[in-house]
């Protein structure tokens, strides 16, 4: 893993005396974060999964749009299939660890692979990175892609071509990989764009260079149809918005109200099946006995969804509002490490009938023969996760009293709105679910030791 400075542009800080940069170093280094990544993957004995899994990997097989499955993320993990989904899980922690190399060498911290080495390894310890890095889901890309779009606006200049063409096309695939990655990347680009653009003292950000950073964006938007045509032969954005967001309307009690003040009518099925609706957004959408299912599905159901949504929305917009702000606020403050353990059904199910061979393999996996739990983990995960969002926000309003620099600023501010963002977008439109904001808040231990590694550099130098 090569790390390249580019003197011209980047500020040199001088080289710490035990500073490695040998090829050999880079090596030991890369294939130390790449491992520590997939640790939990590699002690399951096969790389872990979600219910969600088996909806990827198939959609490209049948040629058919699913619901809240990318179809290119499937034929990612096609790829994979012949080597048991391995070399899915190292792109992915392979990815990650380029981008932490990439950005602490833009923020001054280059020619340290065990800096690197070391920054990763505790990531891996106090945070979800490992659970997500070897897992078959795109909720990766999320972290990726935030710090790629981050490094193109505000370390452009301290990239050289093929790592703009590279971060531009991880930003793109991630927002084809997952309608929420493509609504996050669209409000995180108008954020850098609107603070860049009005100038906002207040914030004393450095310059955004937003061309190439918009062009990576707009080209995610125009991937999501394009790449379901050439996989399935649809041009259309993935499916199964409306649903997760009557889900959560269903949980809200909004449908509930809804039902109370207009039933019994004729032309609105779900008056039928009224006292069977549980207000749970996650036992709407896939419990097997939900009304949802006796009306034929979510494809089936989707007309008469959205006229309940239009409905509600005129009858009922401060409900609606105050429902919506709680949401969002649950889900920022919602990111427990979690994994799939007794729900796995669905996956189990696609790889009996389309993986028949990799079907003992997955059965003898930790995940499935002898389940785990992962909540201890967040006696550590959650703490780490509050303390560094505290740490950040500290760094933001005594930036120049600390030295923070302006591209460690910048990082800062980029994760914040990425978190605000992802939590409007998830708590919202689906409902709080702590995976949504566990797969971004992962990065804010990384932020913060960027900003510690810089201090104590700049100390060690002085003294």
């Amino acid at each position: 893993m090569a790390d390249i400075q580019i003197a011209r542009h980047e500020p040199l800080i001088a080289r710490h005396p035990f500073a490695a940069t040998s090829a050999i170093a880079w090596i030991v280094a890369a294939a130390g974060m790449i491992a520590a990544m997939l640790a939990p993957a590699l002690w399951n004995g096969f790389p872990i999964i979600f219910p969600d899994t088996g909806g990827y990997f198939t959609a490209p097989m049948v040629q058919q749009l699913a619901n809240g499955r990318s179809a290119l993320y499937g034929l990612f993990l096609n790829a994979g299939i012949p080597l048991a989904f391995w070399p899915c899980v190292v792109a992915q922690a392979a990815l990650m660890a380029w981008l932490v190399v990439v950005t602490l060498r833009v923020n001054g911290l280059g020619g340290r692979p065990y800096l690197a080495l070391g920054i990763v390894v505790l990531l891996c310890i106090g945070t979800s990175l490992p659970w997500f890095a070897g897992q078959l889901m795109p909720d990766i890309l999320f972290a990726a892609a935030a710090l790629a779009l981050y490094l193109l606006a505000y370390a452009d200049t301290a990239l050289a071509r093929w790592e703009r063409w590279l971060l531009g096309a991880v930003v793109a695939f991630a927002m084809a990989s997952h309608m929420a990655a493509a609504g996050l990347f669209i409000a995180v680009i108008a954020a850098i764009a609107a603070m860049a653009l009005t100038h906002l003292r207040l914030l004393a950000l450095p310059r955004a260079r937003l061309t190439f950073a918009a062009a990576a964006v707009g080209a995610g938007i125009l991937l999501c149809p394009v790449s379901n045509l050439l996989i399935t032969g649809n041009f259309a954005f993935t499916p199964g918005g409306t649903s997760f967001l009557f889900g959560r309307f269903v949980e809200d009690g909004i449908v509930n109200r809804y039902l109370n003040d207009h039933c019994p009518d004729p032309s609105i099925r779900l008056c039928t099946y009224k006292d069977e609706i549980v207000e749970d957004a996650d036992s709407w959408l896939w419990w097997g006995g939900s009304p949802l299912y006796k009306m034929g599905g979510w494809d089936a159901y989707e007309p008469e969804a959205k006229r309940i949504i239009r409905e509600t929305l005129a009858e009922y917009p401060a409900m609606h509002l105050a429902t919506a702000i709680e949401a969002a606020a649950a889900q920022f403050f919602s990111f427990q490490t979690e994994v799939g353990i007794d729900d796995n059904g669905p996956t189990r199910w696609a790889f009996e009938e389309f993986l028949p061979k990799l079907y003992p393999t997955l059965l003898a996996a930790r995940q499935q023969a002898e389940p785990f739990d992962v909540e201890p983990l967040n006696q550590l995960h959650l703490p780490v996760a509050y303390i560094a969002l505290a740490a950040m926000a500290l760094a933001m309003i005594f930036r120049r009293r600390l030295g923070v620099s302006d591209r460690a600023y910048a990082l800062c501010l980029v994760l914040f709105a990425a978190l605000a963002a992802n939590a409007v977008i998830c708590g919202v439109f689906s409902h709080p679910v702590d995976r949504y904001q566990s797969r971004l808040v992962l990065l804010a231990p990384f932020v913060v030791a960027v900003m510690l590694a810089r201090r104590f550099t700049h100390v060690s130098q002085k003294s």
